[in-house]
């Protein structure tokens, strides 16, 4: 279920400060699109059962049919920082505001390199990446 309202959400965006562009990258089938889906289901928008094989930010049929990203989409989504994990000193250090509700405006991009001229893109509108990588010993 959706935890926040358009009202809650355009609140948050009258704060700047509150705001990051985040783009998550990595080389093909490397679960960027189940991170995208994963994070979406955490923040209520959707079920936490289909993270995964959702792929909302797949928008075109051949992007479907592939199961691949194509073009770079992007998604924003709400967060609360539990009181648990950051005090409300820290906060403030951090945005000046001490605000617990953020604006996050996450881009999933494609990882094959055919199609690099789209991660280019969203990695100049971004200040932080989430990158999907695997580790091998």
């Amino acid at each position: 279920m959706v935890r926040y309202t358009v009202d809650e959400v355009r609140a948050v965006m009258d704060h700047p400060e509150q705001i990051r562009n985040m783009c998550v990258i990595a080389h093909v089938d490397h679960g960027k699109s189940t991170l995208t889906d994963s994070l979406l289901a955490a923040a209520g928008m959707i079920a936490m059962d289909k993270a995964g094989e959702t792929c909302a930010t797949h928008n075109s049929e051949l992007e479907k049919e592939r199961s691949i990203t194509i073009k770079s989409t992007s998604i924003s989504l709400c967060y609360r920082v539990d009181e648990a994990l950051v005090t409300d000193d820290h906060l403030r250090k951090l945005t000046g505001g001490g605000r617990r509700e953020f604006l996050i405006n996450l881009i999933d991009s494609p990882g094959h390199v055919d199609f690099s001229s789209e991660v280019t893109a969203a990695l100049r509108v971004t200040r932080f990446v989430l990158e999907c990588g695997c580790n091998v010993r």
